[in-house]
């Protein structure tokens, strides 16, 4: 990929810089442009009591879609919660997720 992008900028740079954005554009990935269309919310957290599955794996850092689904059907099951350390109680959640997401996660 570095290869790739030196190559681009080379030959953008012989034609006056004229294809630069557009070549950079086109070298990337299509994991690395999927990655940034998928990004947590403006405010940078996420309601655990609001959001959808989607936007819950979206949002939080080692959560899958599977693992948010879990905290969603939890929460349907118990109500809402009262405590982002709730979410331990979520099987398949775990400590170090609650503490990894915490800063991405509100009430």
């Amino acid at each position: 990929m570095i290869k790739q992008t030196f190559q681009v900028l080379f030959f953008s740079l012989a034609l006056g810089g004229t294809v630069c954005s557009t070549s950079l554009a086109a070298a990337e990935s299509p994991s690395e442009t999927q990655a940034t269309q998928v990004s947590p919310p403006a405010e940078g957290q996420v309601s655990i009591n609001q959001a959808s599955a989607e936007e819950l794996a979206a949002a939080m850092n080692g959560i899958g879609l599977k693992k948010a689904q879990s905290i969603v059907s939890y929460r349907e099951q118990y109500g809402p919660f009262t405590a982002i350390e709730q979410l331990k109680e979520v099987p398949g959640i775990g400590s170090a997720l609650v503490e990894r997401n915490n800063a991405r996660l509100k009430l």
